[in-house]
């Protein structure tokens, strides 16, 4: 971190403090939970994070990481659940039930491991 330089204001020295701006790439959903919890969980690291200029980076790198390990965990849950392309074309309907309980299933993992760690 750099030194701070300080603004005299009547009797009081104010710091001159500018936040970095936000990058030009929106956050996706992982990034925005991350975020949610770290500014209701854990105020100081988020503060700390967002005055050094770290926090964005670390969110996106977040959301990158859990982007992949969700197209990581995704094949695995749905061979173990039976969603087969046979099942695909056999049963739509089963087959978007059993799709839908396996992401909710990696995305479990990714908020206990990613998000709210």
């Amino acid at each position: 971190m750099s030194s701070l330089t300080y603004s005299q204001n009547g009797d009081y020295l104010i710091p001159n403090l500018v936040l970095d701006p936000a990058p030009a790439q929106p956050l996706g959903k992982y990034g925005r939970m991350r975020q949610a919890y770290l500014k209701t969980h854990r105020r100081l690291i988020y503060n700390q994070m967002l005055l050094s200029g770290s926090l964005f980076p670390h969110l996106q790198e977040v959301d990158e990481t859990a982007h992949q390990r969700l197209e990581q965990m995704m094949p695995q849950l749905a061979k173990e659940a039976g969603a087969t392309e046979e099942l695909k074309t056999r049963d739509p309907m089963q087959w978007v039930g059993l799709m839908n309980t396996c992401k909710a299933q990696a995305e479990e993992i990714l908020m206990a491991e990613l998000i709210n760690n």
